[in-house]
């Protein structure tokens, strides 16, 4: 492969194209101008230096797809109409697990991992949490979600955090994405599964994207002996000509080569540590688990994401036992897990996690005793700098939008909230309007 007559590649086409690593990639300039950029700027050249960013900080999203049903995760116990609507899979008074200094209101009793959170006072339980207009389509409504944009349009609300606030790109005055003197940062978002997902989607940066650390090399030589060779001899030639090297494109293509293969070598050195303490054996633990070595191990991502599918409870969704509750375990188990590790790294108070669902299931069960696709939920927001306790009341049982609840604070004031208060951002340039933000922090 003749680098020096190939056709050009600069250091935008590398931002712009987008990352997914996977053992797919078969091809140097595929796999380079898909991945290299990113991975080069995630380790080995420390921290950025963003002017009046805090980069000590760490936001973790965790994504429960498929539409939590919101009222038998937060229950509203002290309200009748919530046994009437739910004769069949309503969890009765006496096995929820009761909140202090929320009255009526309680945890799925297969939470105990998250009331132990909430009586640490590392918990937020946010009520109501929707947006106008609610659209029940997964895909449509998770757009809204990810773009923080009722039409779902446009770039990820944390893929504009990143390009406004790390990256040199944001939006000016005319709404559209501008070039400002902010330096590019080295920490591209990470997300755990195949794809990443549409909010960590800029329009200069890209995150990371990988299921497990074993794909996450490059593998073309797995496809094909003939691909092993120039691979490794742009690494070896980036090695002798030094990280330094040249202007030209050949050059540039052998340093993000040989940074590529080193980050890649550090993510899979990381995750392969045993953890501080024992994760449960489900996906998000697993996933969870991945993240807490990362940042044991330094890296200086600030934004981590990962989900746990498996929400979509139209039929045998169960009460107090079954599916759901299942469901839920996980989650509270990994996410208690995932701070034990945080606290015995001392790297806890680094870290926030907020999790939420597209959609909120309807008040009434269904004849299948399951539910079927609502509106408003609750989100979680969690970390010993958290404002501890319920914030908001809870919605209405009997004033419904055609069955379903109305919501009380909409998603993008949650968003504005941890924007500024957690990750010091403009939330107005990032959202693209203004929100009130919801405290979230301790004062």
């Amino acid at each position: 492969m003749d680098l020096h007559n190939s056709p050009a590649f600069t250091r935008r086409s590398f931002l712009t194209s987008g990352l997914t690593l996977a053992s797919t990639a078969w091809t140097i300039p595929a796999f380079l101008g898909s991945s290299a950029d990113a991975m080069a700027k995630m380790l080995g050249a420390g921290l950025s230096s963003t002017p009046g960013v805090d980069e000590d900080r760490i936001l973790v999203v965790i994504q429960l797809s498929g539409g939590n049903d919101g009222l038998n995760t937060v229950i509203p116990y002290g309200m009748g109409e919530y046994y009437k609507a739910r004769a069949g899979i309503g969890v009765k008074a006496d096995q929820v697990l009761k909140l202090s200094g929320a009255d009526g209101v309680g945890l799925h009793p297969r939470m105990t991992a998250l009331k132990e959170l909430f009586d640490e006072g590392m918990l937020s339980v946010v009520q109501g949490v929707g947006y106008p207009n609610p659209n029940r389509s997964h895909f449509k409504s998770m757009d809204i979600w990810h773009t923080a944009d009722t039409d779902a349009t446009g770039d990820g609300w944390l893929g504009r955090y990143y390009d406004s606030e790390c990256c040199g790109y944001g939006k000016g005055e005319s709404g559209q994405a501008e070039k400002n003197d902010k330096p590019a940062s080295v920490d591209p978002a990470i997300s755990i599964g195949r794809n990443a997902p549409l909010a960590l989607q800029g329009r200069s940066a890209k995150p990371v994207a990988f299921e497990s650390a074993e794909l996450f090399r490059w593998s073309g030589e797995d496809i094909h002996e003939a691909l092993r060779e120039p691979y490794h001899d742009l690494n070896r030639r980036g090695s002798v000509e030094g990280s330094e090297g040249g202007n030209t494109n050949a050059d540039f293509l052998m340093r993000t080569a040989l940074d590529a293969q080193i980050s890649s070598e550090k993510i899979r050195k990381a995750v392969a540590q045993k953890p501080l303490v024992a994760y449960p054996g489900n996906e998000l633990g697993r996933q969870l688990q991945m993240v807490g070595s990362m940042i044991r191990a330094g890296l200086k991502t600030r934004v981590y994401y990962v989900t746990l599918g498996g929400f979509d409870t139209h039929s045998g969704q169960g009460g107090a036992q079954g599916r759901h509750g299942n469901l839920l375990a996980n989650f509270a188990d990994s996410l208690r897990a995932f701070y034990k590790d945080l606290k015995a790294q001392s790297n806890d108070t680094r870290v926030l996690t907020v999790t939420f669902s597209e959609f909120g299931r309807r008040v009434s069960q269904n004849a299948s005793g399951g539910t079927d696709h609502g509106t408003a939920a609750p989100m979680f927001v969690c970390g010993p700098m958290v404002r501890p306790g319920v914030i908001g009341d809870h919605p209405s049982l009997t004033d419904l939008d055609q069955g379903d609840l109305k919501y009380r604070i909409d998603f993008r004031s949650v968003y504005a909230g941890v924007l500024e208060q957690w990750l010091q951002a403009d939330s107005k340039k990032v959202l693209g309007g203004t929100y009130k933000p919801v405290v979230v922090m301790k004062g």
